[in-house]
């Protein structure tokens, strides 16, 4: 598969990004190199291979979960910079 122009601007669209023209050189040989890659992998003979679910044999080992003591309500709002009775007031983050 080759990369080429129309594939970035296509990619950054979609990404909602902007390169230059520089940056769009670099990005495609970057992506040139993955497929390449990918290309070169898919040229294995992987006849009779199983596939490998973990990278190692090591599990997770769980735990019963514990209850704890917990900060009260009060306290935790002693330090904020502002807050309302029960609730941390923060600047707005999203716009509709």
């Amino acid at each position: 598969m080759e990369i080429n122009d129309s594939t970035v601007d296509k990619l950054a669209k979609l990404a909602k990004l902007r390169f230059d023209d520089n940056e769009k050189v670099e990005i495609k040989k970057d992506l040139q190199r993955m497929i390449s890659f990918v290309e070169k992998l898919n040229e294995l003979d992987l006849e009779g291979v199983q596939p490998v679910l973990h990278m190692s044999e090591e599990t997770n080992v769980l735990r019963e979960d514990e209850i704890k003591g917990s900060v009260t309500r009060e306290k935790a709002l002693q330090n904020a910079p502002l807050c309302d009775e029960q609730f941390f007031k923060v600047p707005k983050v999203i716009r509709k």
